[in-house]
């Protein structure tokens, strides 16, 4: 069974911190035909982040392919375009903070455009995992407000961009646009 032009469209997963928006997002997922993408932004740094990864790759089984992709997002959404299947990104909010410690030289905002112009192009489903972190304290330091500001900034112009935007809350969807 193949994705139907119909059911192309992009949806944007919010949330806080172990709020539930990943699982929320890969259940949206399964709802078209497999094998799916799930595109992962993290960085493995340690073994605790390593054995993370790994329980959370045993939990999504063999129907999903992985493909780590923490600095050319853009690029890797291009490339999926042959093969028309439904793609979690998980998460937006790595892929900044990724894009802000590896001192890229580009304008962090035109990676943003870049990704915006990209999925508008997309001929598959799209959902796309991201931190809501506005809500929170003002950071102490100038790091972290820039990636917040970034983040608020994606957050915004990617949910403009999306068919469905949902806000996941103690593991409650609820429903935005």
């Amino acid at each position: 069974m193949s994705i139907t032009a119909s059911e192309i469209s992009s949806h944007l997963v919010l949330g806080g911190a172990r709020s539930g928006k990943s699982s929320y997002a890969e259940r949206l997922v399964t709802r078209f035909p497999a094998p799916y993408i799930y595109l992962a932004t993290a960085e493995v740094s340690d073994e605790e982040m390593r054995e993370r990864v790994l329980k959370h790759q045993e939990h999504r089984g063999a129907e999903w392919q992985t493909i780590e992709t923490p600095l050319d997002l853009t690029g890797t959404l291009r490339d999926l375009r042959l093969l028309k299947r439904a793609v979690l990104l998980d998460c937006l909010t790595l892929w900044l903070s990724n894009l802000l410690l590896h001192g890229n030289s580009m304008n962090h905002e035109t990676h943003i455009d870049e990704l915006c112009s990209c999925i508008q192009t997309l001929n598959y489903p799209l959902v796309i995992v991201s931190n809501e972190v506005g809500t929170g304290i003002v950071p102490e330091n100038a790091l972290a407000r820039r990636f917040r500001d970034l983040a608020g900034f994606a957050n915004q112009r990617i949910a403009a961009l999306c068919s469905s935007v949902t806000l996941v809350v103690a593991g409650i969807p609820l429903k935005l646009k």
